[in-house]
């Protein structure tokens, strides 16, 4: 009996392969991708920093930009420091804008925030460009979403862009290669009164 399941098995898994194999020879184009990390769920930015250890792996350069975040001390700005030749991190905010509740230097914020992606992107030393929470600077009108939108499209041919945050755009979403929207199933914050943590949240 358990010989014939591994049989089935077997067989099974090789036309498995065999259709994975014929779905693989026929992606021939590389090119640099927008991605997008959107959704109420948890792990937008993880995941993002995700690819950029990968990146970094790879001996690629990537240069990294937070848009919001630069009012804490998180666990991956004392990471990246480890790797001066291939990461730039930059992280430019002063908290979420509930926070800081000045509008004016959150524009000012944003824009300087948004100077260093776009010379990282016309720089063709950077391989790719994370900014992180570019959606919450677009969703308050911090940036015209046009000018956004101009400098992704104008990018390299293989130059990788993620943009991270609630609330992506429509246009955005359209324009993207690659989307992906968190859906939030269960948090502890929300549920347990569990405050951020570190290593977890930052």
């Amino acid at each position: 009996m358990a010989e014939r399941t591994d049989e089935r098995h077997a067989e099974k898994m090789k036309k498995k392969q065999a259709a994975h194999d014929k779905i693989l020879a026929g992606k021939t184009v590389e090119k640099g991708l927008l991605i997008v990390n959107t959704g109420k769920g948890k792990g937008k930015t993880t995941a993002a920093l995700g690819m950029v250890v990968r990146a970094i792996g790879h001996g690629k350069k990537v240069g990294v930009v937070q848009f919001v975040k630069g009012a804490m001390t998180t666990g991956e700005t004392a990471v990246f420091a480890a790797f001066p030749d291939n990461v730039e991190f930059k992280a430019m905010g002063e908290g979420f804008t509930w926070n800081t509740q000045d509008r004016a230097r959150d524009i000012l914020l944003a824009r300087e925030a948004w100077d260093e992606v776009k010379r990282m992107i016309a720089d063709p030393a950077y391989d790719m460009v994370l900014a992180d929470e570019l959606n919450i600077v677009l969703r308050y009108d911090y940036l015209p979403l046009d000018e956004v939108l101009e400098v992704l499209t104008a990018r390299a041919e293989m130059k990788h862009v993620i943009v991270t945050g609630r609330n992506a755009p429509e246009r955005l979403i359209e324009q993207a290669d690659l989307v992906t929207e968190m859906t939030l199933v269960k948090h502890p914050y929300r549920e347990q009164a569990v405050k951020a943590q570190p290593g977890i949240e930052f």
